[in-house]
Parts: C-alpha cells; sequence; structure tokens
C-alpha cells in the first residue's frame, strides 16, 4: 500500500477510531511515513491527539504544552460569542489547537469556521495579546491535563450564518456585564476587558 493511501485510510476513520488506534496501530503506520507524512498524519488526526497517541500508556500522565489560538468575536452591540461546550458545563471563546506548519492566523480561522460557521479573513484580526501561565491550565474530564500558549485575538468583521457542530451546545453573544458564571476562559476575557478599556473601542 502506498503512504498516500495510509494516510487516505486514516482519513477516512471517524473521529472516536482515529482517537481509540492502538499505540502499535499508530507505530506500524508512523513507521511507513517520511516527516512530511507524519506532520500531515498529525494534522489528520489532531496535533494534540496525535500527540498523545504516541505516548502510549503514559498519554494521560503526560502534561502537554499546547499553543492555539482564541477569537473574541463582536457583534454591533460589543456583545462576545462564547460557545457552551458539549464535553463540560461551560462557557468558553471559539479557538483551539494549532497544527503542525500552521500560522496563528490560519489556526484561528480553521477553528472559527469548524466551530461557529463564521468566515472572517486574516486582514480582519487584531492581535489583543499573547497569554500564557498558570492561568492557561486546563483540566479535561478524560484525565488530560495541558498548558496552553494561547494567541488572543479580537474580530469584529465577520460574515456567514452562526451554526455548531458537536463540540458545542449552544452558542450566544453575551454583554461583558452579563457573562455567565461558568466560564472556561476567564482569564482571555479579563485581557480582553483591559484592551478594550485601553484601545476605547
Amino acid at each position: 500500500m502506498c503512504n498516500q493511501k495510509i494516510l487516505d485510510g486514516v482519513r477516512k476513520l471517524s473521529s472516536h477510531q482515529q482517537r481509540n488506534l492502538s499505540y502499535k496501530e499508530l507505530k506500524s503506520i508512523i513507521d511507513q511515513l517520511s516527516t512530511n507524512e507524519i506532520i500531515e498524519l498529525s494534522n489528520i488526526i489532531g496535533y494534540p491527539v496525535f500527540a498523545r497517541l504516541c505516548m502510549n500508556e503514559l498519554k494521560h500522565k503526560f502534561v502537554l504544552l499546547q499553543d492555539g489560538a482564541a477569537a473574541i468575536i463582536v457583534n454591533k452591540k460589543g456583545e462576545i460569542l462564547l460557545q457552551s461546550r458539549a464535553d463540560r458545563d461551560k462557557w468558553g471563546l471559539p479557538g483551539g489547537c494549532q497544527e503542525l506548519g500552521e500560522t496563528f492566523q490560519n489556526t484561528l480561522i480553521r477553528e472559527v469556521k469548524e466551530e461557529t460557521n463564521l468566515d472572517i479573513k486574516e486582514e480582519d484580526l487584531v492581535l489583543i495579546d499573547i497569554v500564557s501561565g498558570k492561568s492557561r491550565r486546563n483540566d479535561y474530564p478524560n484525565g488530560d491535563v495541558v498548558i496552553n500558549n494561547t494567541v488572543l485575538y479580537f474580530v469584529k468583521n465577520y460574515s456567514g450564518e452562526l451554526k455548531w457542530d458537536l463540540e458545542s451546545k449552544e452558542m450566544k453573544f453575551f454583554s461583558l456585564d452579563q457573562l455567565p458564571d461558568n466560564l472556561h476562559d476567564p482569564d482571555l476575557i479579563e485581557v480582553y476587558k483591559k484592551f478594550v478599556f485601553h484601545a476605547n473601542f
């Protein structure tokens, strides 16, 4: 089987099947691939899941450092878009992890499209800050622990109809003085509030 057929075979697997590849199965696939093909494989599966799968029995014990991007998407009323996540009872910002070889801008454009169905352009992204440190620790229900380095962008120009996939239970715009109590990204929102204060948006 040629390597592209191997990659296409993994691409055809469901997300659940990809996440549950055994270490032995993954190793047999990787052993046949070049470095560039391994990068492609990582991007098919998703970098954080791929990295965990490569750790074998340590996958839920290893604290993973993750780079990504998040969006403060603002409507004409100045309200910000939050998503109620399907994997926990919390509201968070659209965004996600950087794939291998991606720019942070491309990460955000891709993640916003996947999660909200909204289209944003690179020239409309305004960098707010790069947020890192202890506040960016994230403990997942499955036992995974990650420390995120998050590039936070402000977005007021976007197009498309707001829709969401199975990762979200709901999406809604909130005013800054009426945010839900159960926030997933309170540190990022505090950074945004300071940005707004100084930028006079």
